[in-house]
């Protein structure tokens, strides 16, 4: 009997164990609730193609750009106002060349001569290339490939164009920062200079000479070049 009751006795205080543990000691109140959470990381303040954040431009351009992409990218808008345009340009910049050639071959009475002796004589029957035409010559194939980035690579994978935006360009530039910041900045560049020169050229704003009025339309003609290149490459990294 008493060799039952010690056992029942010990089986109590088992169970009383189980059903009573020990309290939890409670955390210190030095420790406020400050002090217990993780700091958080501070929030960005860098540009919008350095790939750490967006400017303050990047919130209201992006829906200006998917509000007027079905205009710019739409049948027959798009052929009309980029593709038709800048194809005449090249096209007609290469018939003007030819034309030039024609008429220094007639000049010179070389038009019955075969190429083999134009270039035993070296005669020079070909215009000189000015800046602005090679300009225009180097940023033909950066235009092209700018097209081939944003419009044919989302169309051969995504069908469609529809979804580039400021996020597509931020994630190139994060992803290839060497490629996309050469390939941006001489896009910027040539199309700038391009633009200010064949415009001051069209214009007769040119001086012909070393003079003082040819130097100073010079400096001026590349300050505006300059001033439109840094007001576009602002707009591109504000976004």
């Amino acid at each position: 009997m008493e060799e039952r009751r010690e056992s029942t006795a010990s089986e109590e205080a088992f169970f009383l164990q189980q059903l009573e543990p020990s309290p939890i000691e409670s955390p210190s109140s030095d420790a406020g609730p400050e002090k217990q959470l993780p700091d958080l990381p501070s929030p960005p303040h860098s540009l919008g193609l350095s790939g750490s954040g967006h400017g303050v431009a990047y919130y209201p351009s992006e829906p200006y750009l998917l509000l007027t992409r079905p205009y710019y990218q739409s049948f027959p808008l798009e052929p009309l106002l980029i593709t038709l345009p800048i194809t005449t340009h090249i096209l007609s910049g290469l018939a003007l060349r030819i034309h030039r050639r024609n008429g220094n071959l007639k000049r010179y009475g070389a038009a019955n001569l075969s190429i083999s002796s134009r270039l035993k004589k070296r005669l020079k029957v070909w215009p000189a290339v000015s800046w602005t035409s090679a300009s225009g010559y180097t940023l033909a194939p950066l235009v092209l490939t700018h097209a081939f980035v944003n419009r044919i690579l989302p169309w051969v994978y995504e069908g469609g164009s529809s979804g580039v935006g400021l996020g597509y360009v931020a994630h190139g530039f994060a992803r290839h920062p060497a490629i996309a910041w050469t390939g941006y900045v001489a896009l910027v560049a040539t199309a700038s200079g391009h633009f200010v020169w064949g415009a001051a050229r069209w214009n007769g704003w040119v001086e012909a000479g070393n003079g003082k009025k040819a130097k100073r339309r010079w400096w001026v003609i590349n300050g505006v070049a300059v001033a439109l290149a840094g007001l576009w490459m602002a707009g591109g990294l504000g976004g």
